[in-house]
């Protein structure tokens, strides 16, 4: 029998759709994780949509819910999930822009990444962290060593704005890792994704990557190029089931945003087990 694995998961939470949390919890479920959930923020539903309500946790309510577990001696966990993934901005048309403080970025930076295993920054957030511009794949394999050098081990920038072998139907996603022998020694595998784009609007996209990532790096733990086919291909199906949907609920229309909600439950089988439909390219 496969021995347990649990992961203390500390992300958003909302009562409709799947972002944070409920983007994270059900896949990790799917592929034989245990997780313990802590809601940082619990919304009605995320904030895509032209209203939302709820509450954010304080950090003095987080580090009460944690004293409950400890207390108890129910604090082993394998893995630590968080928002910290890091979320700290994005580019649209071209011109990148932070949605959190821009104070929160020396935090990411020099308290946050040093103690991470597994990053998943896209091209902008990689580029605020490292304090240099990707305009080429080379210059992206070298702010994947700055990041490296930062402490990650694994470094995965999930979505770039550089050109693909196979055009501009395409978006590139570029994966590192460095295995570490008992040596000593120290060997970096770098991969090439090159996914078909999805043309409209997702939310939650990054919670289920980071969530199926943790999970196939566990489950091929010396194999990026494994782990990254599967994660990717399976977003392939979830988002290629979830615009199919979409577009069937809207008609002539354009899909709103809870048409948009990700077909999580009715995706389980290509989770659990994904058709690989993305190659990687070892670099």
């Amino acid at each position: 029998m496969e021995a347990e694995c649990r992961v203390l998961s500390i992300q958003s939470h909302v009562v409709r759709g799947y972002v944070g949390n409920r983007a994270a919890t059900f896949p990790l479920q799917v592929l034989g994780f245990e997780i313990d959930a802590v809601n940082s923020v619990q919304f009605s539903n995320h904030t895509g949509y032209a209203h939302w309500k709820g509450q954010v946790l304080t950090s003095d309510e987080l580090h009460e819910l944690y004293e409950g577990l400890r207390l108890n001696s129910v604090n082993q966990y394998d893995y630590v999930l968080t928002v910290c993934d890091p979320v700290m901005g994005d580019k649209w048309s071209g011109e990148g822009s932070m949605y959190v403080p821009e104070d929160l970025l020396p935090v990411y930076r020099d308290q946050v990444v040093p103690v991470a295993d597994i990053i998943t920054p896209n091209q902008f957030e990689a580029e605020l962290l490292s304090g240099r511009k990707i305009r080429s794949q080379e210059e992206a394999l070298e702010v994947m060593d700055v990041l490296h050098s930062m402490g990650p081990d694994t470094v995965v920038i999930t979505s770039s704005d550089l050109p693909s072998p196979r055009g501009s139907d395409y978006l590139i996603a570029l994966g590192s890792q460095r295995i570490r022998g008992p040596d000593g020694s120290c060997v970096t595998q770098r991969i090439r994704v090159d996914m078909h784009r999805v043309d409209a609007v997702f939310v939650g996209t990054g919670d289920l990557f980071a969530a199926m990532l943790l999970a196939w790096t566990h489950k091929h733990p010396d194999n990026l190029k494994m782990a990254c086919e599967k994660t990717v291909s399976a977003m392939q199906h979830v988002l290629q089931r979830t615009i199919q949907c979409a577009q069937a609920q809207a008609g002539v229309g354009k899909p709103s945003p809870a048409q948009l909600e990700l077909r999580m439950v009715q995706s389980k089988r290509d989770i659990e087990d994904p058709e690989i439909v993305v190659q990687a390219t070892v670099l």
